[in-house]
């Protein structure tokens, strides 16, 4: 590719930024066949010309970025029933974090399994298992909901949750019942209007305030603040395909609220993509 390779150097050490750009431009057209060349002439010039290397690691990461989001979008459209939510959260995570890799978050899930199955022995109730759990997350882990920075969109992304140990209600929710599953204990979602939340079995709690058990009376005052009365339907477990819809249009809408329409677009492409077959809900 690079026989030019020189010319190409002189070109992006120019300090025109218009120039600069251009010449990313093009070679970024070049896609996926190019990147093994210019991950070759990024490895050349890292010991001396660390502003041409510069330029070329942008290059590299808006092409693989372009890869993962056209990935995430085809996973979408094909979402099955063999396919999970978790990875379905970490194909997030790399289509909208360039460089990520779900390996040491996969670790960490499990590490956290082995550690909540330990504390799970002694609990004999639904509701002390619910009770270990909580104090797992809430006070041995200190995962809480980010009140003070709620919109921002990594609160929607589970790898930066877990690196934070704050999130907003859906993705700490789908954190609980990843690592209780490790330990053979299944949650469900509850797909809330405003709020969603989690059970075990009869059991409901709130993972946004640490784990929190909640009456029926108490989740009816969460629908009270939406306006809506309570009906049997609210607690119907939502599909893996339904908790990746409401993850996504949550980001449809913090992405609208603060102003980043680019973003916005490119959510939207991927709930279009999820929506190409029948059952999906958007239920925000």
């Amino acid at each position: 590719m690079f026989s030019q390779r020189d010319a190409l150097i002189r070109l992006l050490r120019d300090d025109d930024p218009a120039t600069i750009d251009l010449i990313k431009e093009q070679l970024a057209m070049g896609g996926t066949a190019t990147l093994g060349d210019l991950r070759d002439l990024r490895e050349v010039l890292a010991a001396d010309d660390e502003k041409v290397s510069a330029h070329v690691s942008d290059i590299i990461a808006g092409i693989e970025q372009a890869q993962t989001t056209a990935e995430f979008a085809e996973f979408c459209r094909n979402f099955g029933p063999e396919d999970t939510i978790e990875e379905a959260a970490f194909m997030l995570a790399s289509a909208m974090l360039p460089g990520f890799d779900a390996a040491p978050y996969r670790r960490k899930l499990d590490a956290w399994g082995r550690q909540f199955t330990l504390l799970l022995e002694k609990a004999i109730s639904d509701r002390e298992r619910v009770e270990v759990l909580a104090r797992f997350f809430g006070e041995q882990l200190n995962f809480r909901g980010n009140t003070a920075d709620y919109y921002n969109p990594r609160n929607s992304l589970l790898s930066s949750v877990m690196d934070t140990r704050m999130g907003i209600p859906i993705t700490l929710s789908l954190l609980y019942r990843l690592v209780a599953r490790r330990a053979g204990m299944q949650l469900e979602g509850v797909n809330l209007p405003g709020h969603f939340i989690a059970r075990y079995r009869e059991v409901f709690f709130d993972p946004f305030h640490q784990g929190k058990i909640l009456s029926l009376a108490d989740c009816r005052e969460i629908l009270a603040r939406q306006d809506v009365e309570i009906e049997a339907i609210h607690f119907a477990a939502p599909s893996d395909r339904d908790i990746l819809a409401r993850i996504l249009a949550n980001l449809v809408f913090i992405y609208e609220r603060n102003g980043d329409f680019e973003m916005q677009s490119r959510v939207i492409g991927w709930m279009a993509a999820l929506d190409s077959k029948p059952g999906t809900s958007f239920s925000a």
